[in-house]
C-alpha cells in the first residue's frame, strides 16, 4: 500500500490547504470555541475540507481520522490497516496570535505507526516531508541538517509556547544537570518535533496532553530523520490508533 502513495501529491494537498489558510490569516477572522474550549477558526474548517476531499478523491480506499471530523468509534478504527491522520491546523492559538508558528499536518498510519508525514508551515514557507525508508526532508534538504557532536557541552531544548507544564519544566531542569550549557527555546505547534528532526533542537519533552493528530505527521518525519518519539514512562515508541486518542507524555530525541 505505501508504495502506491504519492508523497508529492500529499505535499501538493498540504500546500493547497496552506494557501487557503493564508488567505484567511491575512484578513480579519472570527474565532469560535469547541465543546472542549479549544479555538476553531474558518481556516481550520477550510483546510480540513480541502485535505479530506483531496485524499478521498485520490485514495478512496483509505479511511480518514481528522481533528475536525466527527469522532470515529474505536470498534470501527481498530480494524484499519492504513488510515490518514490529519490536523488541518496544528497551533490554532498561534494562528490566532498571528506569530506564524502553525502547521498543516497529514500523516499516513500503518497499524500503529506513522509511515508517511507532511508538515507544512505556510506562514514560514517551510515544507517537511517523509516516507518510510525514503528519508526525511525540509525544503528538499535531507534531515538532519545539523548534528550536535558534544551534547555534554551544550544542549538545545525546545518546549511548547502555549502549553509549558510544570512537569515539563522540571524535566528540563533535570536535563540541564547533564550539560554545561542548556538553551531553552519556545515554539508553537508540531514545529517542535521537526526541530529535533532537523537538528536545530536536541530534545523536545512533552509532559502534558496532546492528541494523536497533533504529532502523527511530524513523528513520521522524526523517525525518518533517525530520531524517535519515546513514551516518557517506558522509553518505547509512541503508538497510534489507540482506543483513547490522547497521547502519553513523550520525549523526542535521538
Amino acid at each position: 500500500m505505501l508504495d502506491t502513495i504519492d508523497l508529492e501529491l500529499v505535499v501538493y494537498i498540504a500546500k493547497e490547504a496552506g494557501d487557503a489558510i493564508m488567505e484567511i490569516y491575512d484578513k480579519d477572522f472570527t474565532v469560535d470555541y469547541k465543546d472542549d474550549k479549544s479555538p476553531l477558526t474558518e481556516a481550520d474548517v477550510k483546510s480540513n475540507e480541502i485535505i479530506c476531499q483531496a485524499l478521498i478523491k485520490a485514495y478512496p480506499e483509505i479511511p480518514l481520522l481528522s481533528e475536525e471530523n466527527k469522532e470515529v468509534a474505536y470498534n470501527v478504527r481498530e480494524d484499519w490497516e492504513y488510515y490518514w491522520c490529519i490536523d488541518p491546523i496544528d497551533g490554532t492559538k498561534e494562528f490566532i496570535k498571528k506569530n506564524g508558528e502553525f502547521t498543516v499536518n497529514i500523516a499516513l498510519i500503518h497499524n500503529d505507526t506513522p509511515v508517511l508525514g507532511v508538515v507544512y508551515a505556510p506562514a514560514l514557507g517551510d515544507m517537511y516531508k517523509a516516507k518510510k525508508s525514503n528519508g526525511a526532508f525540509k525544503n528538499g534538504q535531507k534531515l538532519p541538517l545539523e548534528v550536535n557532536e558534544a551534547p555534554e557541552k551544550s544542549l538545545r531544548v525546545v518546549a511548547s509556547k502555549s502549553h509549558l507544564s510544570d512537569a515539563t519544566q522540571a524535566f528540563i531542569d533535570e536535563v540541564a544537570k547533564s550539560t554545561k550549557n542548556i538553551e531553552q527555546v519556545s515554539k508553537g505547534s508540531s514545529l517542535k518535533l521537526v526541530m529535533v528532526a532537523e537538528g536545530s533542537a536536541d530534545i523536545y519533552p512533552r509532559l502534558a496532553p496532546t492528541m494523536e493528530w497533533d504529532t502523527a505527521a511530524a513523528d513520521a518525519i522524526v523517525r525518518e530523520s533517525g530520531k524517535m518519539t519515546y513514551q516518557f514512562e517506558n522509553e518505547k515508541a509512541v503508538v497510534y490508533n489507540k482506543e483513547n486518542l490522547l497521547n502519553p507524555w513523550f520525549i523526542v530525541k535521538e
